[in-house]
């Protein structure tokens, strides 16, 4: 008999009974909308009525487990209440289900929101640059463009420190009030930039304007996580990614123009004062936001599966202590089950399912696990903080990735300045022609992100999954253990189309299938990375493209060609860098993240700085082969870690840690 003294914690599971059909995968567990209620059999001779004085065992509640029948049938002796009262009624526990289990236009309608708030705050990053002359002639103390543009380094430092002091509050009370009051701040400052009347006001707008908008870009990916295991999730990533850079691209040709239409009145003056219509290039962003941030707070569900848990198991418990209160004591559970200790023997799946017996009471709470695991809200913030860099300065893999990540957001970013500046130095372009040019990142933003969702079913394919040659139609329906093991594998599906030569008894295999199970399986973490060494190429040769083609002797449309080759292979970086983190570090991979994403930010912030200098100074020629040189350079990073990727992980404390638990 387990030890029911107050206070104490059951083991991890509960008894089998509890559990759902599916427990062999709890993750997929189903779990009803309420409570079990169920015909019970009476209580057996040594059943005795609980009561207030009865102690309480306290259980862990996981997706997996059925929470049992609570009494409504029998009230206690002692109890002061009328025989006649009815006991409450159970609660609604639909909206505690698994996110995983969510149905798919839920799913949907939470990456549509997700999607257009990231979408909306790369829009607010690029939007920024076209108007910065007008910016210069409008706030006080604003003496030169490089000034101005320091408020894309504060949004960029805002957006850059704000998720490790953000993220712990996430996981205290989940990521929809975190969202919603980042929308509340996104839209309150982009007031202020529309009113503010000096540089130092404008900076300080904007770093707050960052903070917000970090919500949107960085949160995603672990909502994303929430909601689809890790075989679908691939092509939400790259729909994600894809709004970022789409954003991106749509913000200054837009913002471009306002700035061009409205930024002069009719005699060709500058129009100053809040009332100025070019001031539209903000307002227009505060009525989208305020759209935003209804839509989240009408349709935006919570999705951190452990909050969900946790607000489950209030439910239950405050359900428990209401029927109690009405003299209504414990959950029905069988008999032989009574304080098991929720470690099934070995021998259960042998004897098969157990009929069930003959219930008793036992008066319980529910727990769960995340809660007791995590620290103060202190220690939280501390350690979002300081694992970040731990990481950074000791494992050569986040470094690396981080450093190839930067540097592809900072050419991200120095196109904000580099395209009109470019364009208007060599073909005597205004800023809303050189606007239209921004066109190219949306499109190589989206044939990218087609590009994302198809190398992922090639992963996928059946004869590159495949252990051996197919030889036969059954053969065809397995796999090997080291394609479907492991914390990195890629799950395979059942249900993966047939080829033709699936239902022949021999075939006679394209011998490229071989080499690539041999050489490049699929059930490694470097499997994200083996498109990604052809398609990171895409940077440097869109930079040396957009670099020497960028002269009056050449036409636009060369240039135009390169900013959209090398916006594939930036979109190819951001996607391989996310999946790869996530998939070799698991329950660091947060950490690992925020340090690519400081870096990310940091440099993106920095760029814009230095464009017009180094354009200037070093002309379109001699700047895109520096920019595509060290492309070039950092393009080798999927290339090692494809051939030496489990020798480096090998020497990975944080990696090996990971795999021994």
């Amino acid at each position: 008999m387990a030890d029911s003294t107050p206070g104490h914690t059951a083991p991890d599971t509960a008894p089998p009974s509890w559990r759902s059909e599916d427990n062999q995968s709890p993750v997929l567990a189903p779990h009803p909308a309420t409570v079990p209620s169920t015909t019970l059999p009476p209580p057996s001779k040594n059943t005795q009525l609980l009561d207030a004085n009865t102690e309480i065992t306290h259980l862990y509640l996981t997706f997996a487990i059925l929470p049992p029948s609570a009494n409504t049938t029998h009230q206690s002796s002692g109890s002061t209440t009328s025989q006649n009262d009815p006991p409450p009624p159970a609660p609604n526990l639909k909206p505690f289900t698994n996110p995983i289990l969510w149905p798919t236009s839920v799913k949907i309608t939470m990456l549509t929101l997700s999607c257009i708030a990231t979408f909306l705050t790369a829009y607010t990053a690029g939007a920024y640059s076209p108007p910065q002359k007008l910016l210069l002639q409008d706030l006080a103390h604003a003496h030169s463009s490089t000034a101005i543009l320091g408020g894309i380094s504060t949004f960029c430092l805002g957006f850059a420190l704000a998720p490790m002091f953000l993220a712990p509050f996430s996981e205290m009370n989940g990521r929809q009030p975190v969202f919603v009051a980042a929308g509340i701040m996104f839209v309150i400052f982009q007031v202020v930039c529309g009113v503010v009347e000096t540089l130092e006001g404008m900076l300080i707008a904007r770093f707050f304007l960052g903070v917000g908008a970090s919500v949107f870009s960085t949160m995603v990916g672990g909502v994303i996580a929430d909601i689809w295991p890790t075989a679908e999730r691939n092509t939400p990533m790259a729909l994600f990614s894809g709004a970022v850079l789409c954003g991106t691209g749509l913000g200054p040709l837009v913002s471009a123009y306002m700035t061009e239409r409205w930024g002069t009145d009719a005699n060709g003056n500058i129009e100053e004062g809040n009332g100025a219509k070019w001031k539209w290039i903000f307002w227009h962003q505060v009525i989208l936001g305020g759209a935003l941030m209804v839509a989240l707070m009408v349709f935006f569900k919570e999705s951190r599966g452990s909050v969900l848990l946790s607000r489950k198991a209030k439910a239950l418990n405050r359900w428990y202590e209401q029927l109690e209160e009405k003299g209504f004591y414990g959950v029905w559970v069988d008999e032989e089950e009574e304080g098991d200790n929720g470690n099934a023997d070995a021998d259960d799946e042998e004897k098969g399912p157990s009929s069930p017996g003959t219930k008793t009471l036992q008066r319980i709470r529910w727990k769960v696990k995340e809660d007791e695991e995590r620290g103060s809200l202190t220690t939280m913030i501390g350690t979002s903080v300081y694992r970040p860099f731990h990481l950074l300065f000791t494992e050569p893999v986040v470094f690396f990735f981080s450093l190839w990540a930067a540097f592809a957001w900072g050419v991200l970013y120095l196109t904000f300045g580099s395209i009109p500046l470019v364009f208007r130095r060599q073909y005597g372009w205004n800023i809303e022609q050189g606007g239209r040019i921004f066109v190219a990142m949306i499109v190589g933003a989206i044939l990218a992100t087609a590009m994302g969702i198809w190398q992922e079913k090639m992963l996928h394919h059946p004869k590159w999954r495949a252990a051996a040659p197919v030889t036969s139609p059954s053969s065809t329906e397995e796999t090997s253990a080291s394609d479907t093991e492991g914390p990195n594998a890629l799950p395979y599906s059942s249900d993966e189309p047939k080829t033709p030569s699936d239902s022949t008894t021999t075939t006679t295999e394209n011998p490229i299938w071989p080499f690539l199970r041999t050489h490049f399986p699929t059930n490694s973490p470097e499997a994200r990375l083996y498109f990604t060494c052809l398609t990171a190429t895409f940077l440097p040769v869109g930079l040396f493209i957009f670099g020497f083609t960028a002269r009056p002797d050449y036409h636009w449309i060369a240039p135009t060609i390169g900013i959209g080759i090398a916006t594939m292979g930036i979109l190819s970086v951001y996607l391989a860098v996310f999946n790869y983190l996530a998939d070799t570090y698991h329950r660091y991979a947060s950490s690992a993240l925020a340090a690519q994403s400081f870096c990310r930010n940091i440099l993106g912030g920095v760029f814009p700085l230095v464009t017009a200098p180094l354009f200037t100074n070093l002309g379109e020629g001699r700047a895109g082969a520096i920019l595509g040189g060290v492309a070039v350079g950092l393009t080798a990073v999927p290339w090692v870690l494809v051939w030496c990727g489990s020798w480096v992980r090998g020497r990975s404390r944080f990696a090996l840690q990971l795999e021994k638990s």
